[in-house]
């Protein structure tokens, strides 16, 4: 007897959350600080939430949006890696979230050439 698939999460995104941050190798990015531009995209189940109409039983995103943002602007660290586990794990220390596609955007990356963004993505899961 074959077994029944799982039903795909829901999707819940926050996009463009802004904050300055002082990250980075150099030392005029930790000085002078730039601003990190944060994508968050958060499986979950919001079938209980919907049905009771209670805030209780989803993620609360403007909640979630102050804590990125304190994370974005807490302890400096040297790379967009470090920094985007940090976001990541503030989204998954909410319990209903199975697994999160975070997207860190670093706009005035020091780069000598013409360009319009830096971004790095990554996906974590309780697993």
């Amino acid at each position: 007897m074959g077994s029944v698939a799982e039903r795909p999460l829901d999707r819940l995104a926050l996009r463009g959350i802004r904050a300055v941050g002082h990250h980075g190798v150099f030392e005029h990015e930790r000085r002078e600080g730039q601003e990190f531009v944060v994508d968050a995209v958060l499986g979950l189940d919001t079938r209980a939430a919907g049905r009771a109409d209670d805030l209780t039983r989803t993620v609360d995103y403007g909640r979630l949006s102050q804590q990125l943002v304190r994370a974005i602007v807490a302890d400096s660290v040297d790379l967009i890696e470090t920094l985007a586990e940090r976001l990541a794990d503030v989204c998954l220390a909410h319990p209903l979230v199975e697994w999160v596609e975070l997207t860190v955007h670093k706009p005035e990356a020091p780069i000598e050439v013409p360009f319009d963004d830096v971004t790095l993505t990554i996906n974590r899961s309780r697993q």
